[in-house]
């Protein structure tokens, strides 16, 4: 043999290991797990952040999320109001069908929770080898049973009250309310800062495994308070501190201090994407972001009807974006009628998690993926008495007033602001519509939801 031939086989053997190699690392990239990161905004309007439309309040980051990948523009919240949207989340179910209908208020529902029965997005991803945190805003359970940790969660920092004080994690009713795990621990600061602390130390420290991070944020929820104002609650003292409220002139600046709410929010965000950068791990990473309802007294809904607590649109269509650098299209804008009980199935697919419980919800990884639609359903709201169903563009919705059921019918890609009812136009369509809201409030509601308990 010559070294000519030598030389030859030798190198020939060099590049078959290369191939090996680099075929084996493309492989393992391929298989590795998608890391996943909620983030949820609470009290946050349609027209709250300037990529939808808020020409006052500066979201840069968001923005910037929005640009590089999809911006929702019929994204919905299950709930009108913060715990039935949060249970819904969870559980990937209607609300209903947990119990949790109502708030699940400071005052009277101290000892009721989501049930442990249900399995929850944490509990399905971590069957799937995920490490799960949570850092923020629990509000379906206060009582250490019904913790995050016991419903799938591996770290819980943060509050699982409606609200706290921003700087004394005080509750409504006086209650200290801050814990690390399930047990109440305090971490000095802002809490939309501490939210976004707690995050960004996750991410590092699990950079090398699939990640679950949920960050359900305070912001813009009351009570209204900068980075640095001072506490507004004491504990053992439900309320707040009025003679510093009015000290501040908190309704002349109620306004300029949500702004700056949303901001700190948006600045924590970017926090957190600049953190996946760092880290290598932005191209493995969906974020998700929306609100957990629409925005009341003080925010915007615009151009849509109602706010928090109210069936319309205001009350539950919601800002909404999806971020995921090369797998999803940079800057489409999306139509397809989404809610908040199909982050749950979507995760799963994406995950190819095995679904091991009964959901309401839908995927739509074919619409972050391959721009689908998604297959035409009927979709339900009900609160307090109200109540609504959807069904491609149209939109029924029936509440009591001084004794008899108002009815209402919309046509919302005709007229999304609500203002038209043309239920006497369309009459075989409100039958067909008030006939499946019949069928479906059969189907969902349990005999005695938990927060109206006492």
């Amino acid at each position: 043999m010559t070294n000519q031939t030598i030389v030859f086989e030798r190198r020939y053997f060099v590049s078959i290991l290369i191939l090996i190699l680099f075929s084996y690392s493309s492989n393992s990239i391929a298989q590795k797990k998608t890391n996943f990161i909620i983030i949820m905004a609470d009290d946050l309007g349609y027209n709250d952040i300037s990529c939808f439309g808020s020409a006052s309040i500066n979201t840069p980051n968001l923005d910037k999320l929005a640009a590089e990948g999809m911006r929702f523009t019929d994204f919905h919240s299950n709930g009108t109001v913060c715990s039935p949207t949060r249970a819904s989340i969870m559980t990937g179910k209607y609300q209903q069908r947990t119990g949790i209908t109502g708030v699940v208020t400071a005052k009277n529902h101290r000892h009721v929770g989501l049930s442990l029965d249900e399995v929850t997005f944490a509990e399905a991803l971590k069957s799937n080898g995920y490490t799960t945190g949570m850092f923020g805003k629990w509000h379906i359970g206060y009582n250490a049973k019904y913790n995050p940790i016991k419903q799938g969660f591996d770290e819980f920092k943060g509050y699982v009250s409606g609200n706290v004080d921003y700087h004394s994690h005080i509750d409504q009713e006086g209650h200290f309310d801050w814990w690390n795990q399930d047990n109440l621990k305090d971490d000095k600061g802002y809490s939309t800062d501490l939210i976004t602390e707690y995050g960004v130390d996750f991410i590092k420290r699990n950079k090398d495994a699939p990640f679950l991070l949920y960050l359900p944020h305070e912001s813009p929820h009351g009570p209204f308070q900068r980075r640095l104002d001072r506490a507004l609650r004491i504990k053992n003292s439900a309320g707040e501190d009025q003679t510093y409220r009015k000290k501040l002139k908190i309704k002349d600046s109620i306004w300029s201090i949500r702004k700056e709410m949303i901001e700190v929010m948006d600045e924590g965000i970017g926090r957190i994407i600049n953190t996946l950068k760092e880290q290598g791990l932005e191209k493995q990473t969906l974020v998700l972001f929306c609100s957990d309802n629409g925005a009341p007294k003080y925010g915007s809904n615009r151009p849509l009807k109602g706010g928090k607590g109210s069936i319309y649109e205001g009350g539950h269509r919601v800002p909404a974006i999806a971020w995921w650098p090369e797998t999803i299209l940079r800057g489409k804008e999306v139509d397809e009628t989404i809610l908040t009980m199909d982050i749950y199935p979507t995760l799963l697919d994406i995950s190819k998690t095995k679904k091991t419980s009964k959901l309401d919800g839908q995927s739509f990884k074919k619409v972050l993926l391959h721009q689908k639609h998604l297959k035409k359903r009927k979709t339900f709201w009900k609160y307090n008495g109200k109540k609504a169903v959807r069904f491609g563009e149209y939109k029924l919705i029936t509440y009591p007033l001084k004794g008899i059921i108002k009815t209402e019918l919309y046509n919302l890609k005709e007229d999304v602001g609500e203002t038209d009812n043309i239920l006497r136009k369309y009459p075989k369509m409100a039958a067909y519509l008030l006939k499946a809201l019949s069928k479906w409030e059969k189907e969902v509601s349990l005999t005695q939801s938990l927060t109206t308990r006492r």
